[in-house]
């Protein structure tokens, strides 16, 4: 890590760290720029770094939800006995039960989502193109379905979760915290990763997957294992947003295909795929514009969104990280050959 880098990694922290404290009113929005950053990042695993264009990884996020909320409720109280219509039993959660449930919830969710998305992938990667960007998606609507005629979860009519055991100040920073810290670790893995045999056979999947399997590369596995890793962290965003809503439904909530599935694309799309910083850049520019949009622009946001993303594809492909690699190659250590440039020139004249 050299040292501009380095004191860009500090510079976020300190902001990151410091945002709560000087703007206590808006900590719930700086919780999901976080979580936004971590949608983006997690998006660009697939559909930047190898290629495949993925519009249902929002079932990871209502998985790692339900299950987190299986485990926070289950470990204490009978989960359909909770979730009946009828009120069958008093609900209070200790503090020790409260903060038990949560963290093993967080780890099962995680580990829910990684085993889904390692079972799908036998069938879906096997599909390329629009027909896997199709099969993703359709998986995250029956997902949707499935969990809303599951009454054991509270089917269509949701589950309330435990209350936090704190006061509202507290209870914003806690999940705060967990969201940056999530959303840190998950930047710092894939920066490792991307540096590894791993991202560069994530890159030539991307170029010419037939090519790079006749090279000997097991694509399947290599695949996998990254969605996986998507998941992952998906898993763990997903639990920590049911607790920050405090109520789970499945449409709305922890499948919101119309909405999160969507901004997970727009977002990497607009700050460049492909690229480690471009998901973020994107997701923390989107994030601003839809808050923006619906404080002040209220009836019309989802308008100033569309044309947000009208400009970005038709105008803008390359992204904000390719638009400035193009303007400025050299800060990004691309050398430009000016005098095979001119040469050029003066050969076609």
């Amino acid at each position: 890590m050299t040292r501009n880098s380095l004191i860009l990694h500090v510079t976020i922290l300190a902001a990151g760290i410091a945002a709560p404290l000087l703007f206590p009113g808006l900590v719930f929005q700086f919780a999901m720029l976080w979580i936004m950053i971590l949608f983006a990042l997690t998006w660009d695993t697939l559909g930047g770094q190898m290629g495949y264009n993925s519009l249902g990884n929002i079932l990871f996020f209502g998985v790692g939800m339900y299950a987190c909320a299986i485990v926070q409720i289950g470990m204490f109280y009978d989960v359909a006995e909770y979730t009946a219509a009828f009120g069958a039993i008093k609900v209070d959660f200790t503090d020790q039960q409260y903060y038990m449930g949560i963290a093993l919830g967080l780890v099962f969710a995680a580990v829910a989502a990684f085993v889904v998305a390692a079972a799908l992938s036998w069938v879906l990667l096997g599909l390329r193109g629009p027909y896997f960007a199709i099969g993703t998606l359709g998986a995250a609507l029956a997902a949707a379905e499935l969990t809303g005629a599951w009454d054991y979860v509270g089917g269509g009519g949701g589950l309330s979760m435990p209350v936090f055991p704190g006061e509202p100040g507290a209870r914003s920073l806690f999940f705060y915290s967990l969201c940056m810290a999530t959303s840190i670790a998950c930047y710092f893995f894939l920066r490792w990763l991307y540096g590894t045999r791993f991202g560069l056979a994530l890159n030539a999947i991307r170029d010419d997957e037939d090519k790079a399997e006749a090279m000997g590369l097991h694509t399947t596995r290599y695949k996998m294992v990254a969605w996986s890793i998507s998941a992952f962290f998906l898993g763990i965003v997903g639990g920590l947003f049911g607790n920050m809503t405090g109520f789970i439904e499945p449409l709305e909530v922890a499948y919101p295909t119309l909405t999160f599935g969507i901004f997970m694309v727009a977002m990497t799309l607009l700050g460049g795929k492909g690229t480690l910083w471009g998901p973020i850049i994107g997701a923390t520019l989107f994030h601003v514009v839809k808050e923006v949009t619906w404080t002040y622009l209220l009836g019309w946001q989802w308008i100033a969104l569309g044309l947000l993303i009208i400009v970005n594809v038709v105008y803008f492909q390359q992204g904000i990280m390719g638009w400035m690699r193009e303007k400025w190659p050299e800060r990004f250590g691309l050398v430009v050959d000016t005098r095979a440039t001119i040469s050029r020139r003066e050969d076609a004249q």
